[in-house]
């Protein structure tokens, strides 16, 4: 939907409505601008009929139950009082990391058009319909503090022992996106799940953590200072030549300088991918379902998008080995020549001082976390980078409304669209139209009652002509009749 410039009608505010955990009685009113942004698009004559959805996620999750339950009820009891939106208590919820996923799922799905299916499908191949539909494509997101992933799989899998095959049923969604339950060719069934702690900034902290303690740990050991004073610092291999940093945790400090050694920083970072010893495994010990990738497509989003594009500036398609190289140069440059580097304006728009600090370190997590912890092959050549899908930012919400909406068939949305593109023109016909049917009705009464008038003076014609054969008739029969009394 865009405004009367063509720009997207958006509006966001922050903090999340989480910050109104102390305050639950305020929540209406935290979500008030948002609501009237809407009712200002929305024309008034269509409120009561526009659905309203209030999904809350990752910070709502993070609060006690008791504090959730305490928000969402100030929203259902006080909105209905000052918008006129359709709103019912279910419609206001906290959703779980693998809706969210797959809320994710939907939306680029529908962005790139992959639910489009042919129009008319053959009745005796309907049971087979999925097999020709288009292919859809996964997605992979690496936040600050989460990551996650999400990919249609068959609708059937190979055998898998029974601890598996409950992990499997946990992970996969399995949903219809059609106008009924007949509709078998939106069926989908998506694997997904969210790593809690495998985003770039909180997978910098967990690294850090493991630095120092383990160089506290060597210290202690062989009675050595590493780290303990700027003159012999701890040699990061995850951060650029020459940058100095200093990690403090628990009064604990540790003082490290940039080696730039991008090699051995993705070394140092294996351990914290938890991944056992096993091909059904992917980070963390959780189980994935395989993926086929010589017939798949996915899309990265966030920090994927971030890390190939904003320094590198190789955004869009990846190919592994170009990025490696190209992360390797980068660490291996010194600090002081990537920050003059930044002040002339070499680097995206979007780069600032953070980024150019911790790049190093997060290309090498990105290139771990997807070859390593998620098995893609090092030469996959079907992963596009991007933060816009055909200029449009895709969010999770577009999902959310498609799946809230999905007795509504998708195809019918987009004809929608054409229909309002056509407006003038649909209600201009829509008339003719009726002005034509009831002309046709009457030429065709008008057409029955002739047909009955020329009927009618047919028989009378014929009436007249057959009586005066009925009076010679009679004349002779009356005599004769006479004849036979007179004995």
């Amino acid at each position: 939907m865009r405004d009367r410039n063509s720009q997207p009608v958006v509006k966001k505010i922050k903090p999340g409505i989480s910050a109104m955990a102390d305050t639950p009685e305020h929540a209406s009113d935290y979500l008030r601008p948002l609501l009237s942004f809407a009712a200002a698009h929305v024309p008034v004559t269509k409120h009561k009929e526009t659905p309203l959805y209030i999904l809350c996620t990752a910070g709502m999750r993070l609060l006690p139950e008791r504090k959730q339950l305490a928000i969402l009820a100030d929203l259902v009891k006080d909105l209905p009082l000052e918008f006129d939106f359709l709103f019912s208590q279910s419609q206001a919820e906290v959703i779980s990391g693998k809706q969210e996923g797959v809320y994710a799922w939907i939306g680029i799905n529908f962005v790139l058009g992959r639910f489009d299916h042919e129009d008319e499908l053959d009745a005796d191949a309907s049971q087979e319909s999925a097999v020709g539909r288009r292919r859809t494509v996964g997605i992979l997101d690496m936040g600050g503090a989460s990551l996650q992933i999400a990919y249609e799989v068959p609708t059937s899998t190979s055998v898998l022992p029974p601890k598996q095959e409950e992990a499997a049923k946990i992970l996969l969604a399995e949903f219809n996106l059609g106008c009924d339950v007949q509709h078998t060719e939106h069926v989908y069934r998506v694997y997904v799940t969210t790593f809690l702690g495998f985003g770039g900034n909180f997978a910098r902290q967990r690294y850090e953590d493991l630095v120092l303690n383990e160089t506290l740990s060597k210290n202690r050991l062989l009675g050595q200072k590493t780290g303990l004073s700027p003159d012999n610092p701890f040699l990061d291999p995850c951060l650029p030549v020459g940058l100095t940093d200093v990690v403090e945790r628990n009064n604990q400090v540790l003082h490290i300088r940039g080696k730039g050694d991008w090699a051995t920083c993705g070394a140092m970072l294996s351990p914290l991918l938890a991944r056992p010893n096993t091909s059904k495994a992917s980070l963390n010990g959780i189980y994935q379902s395989p993926i086929d990738f010589n017939n798949s497509e996915f899309y990265g989003f966030s920090e994927f998008f971030y890390c190939t594009e904003d320094v590198l500036r190789i955004g869009g398609r990846y190919h592994g080995p170009t990025f490696a190289k190209a992360a390797q140069d980068y660490c291996g440059m010194a600090w002081s020549v990537l920050t003059q580097r930044f002040k002339n304006g070499l680097f995206s728009s979007h780069a600032d001082e953070h980024r150019l600090k911790y790049q190093c370190f997060k290309s090498a997590w990105m290139y771990q976390v997807l070859h390593e912890g998620f098995h893609f092959p090092y030469d996959y050549s079907n992963l596009r980078t991007a933060q816009l899908v055909y200029d449009r930012e895709v969010q999770w919400t577009l999902g959310a409304i498609l799946y809230k909406t999905r007795f509504l068939p998708l195809r019918d949305l987009r004809q929608e669209g054409v229909r309002q593109t056509h407006g003038s023109w649909f209600r201009l016909s829509f008339v003719y139209n009726h002005y034509l049917f009831f002309a046709c009705i009457l030429v065709v009464l008008l057409a029955i009652i002739l047909y009955l008038l020329r009927l009618r003076r047919i028989h009378h014609r014929q009436t007249r002509a057959s009586a005066p054969l009925d009076l010679l008739w009679i004349e002779e029969v009356v005599p004769m009749i006479g004849v036979q009394v007179g004995p």
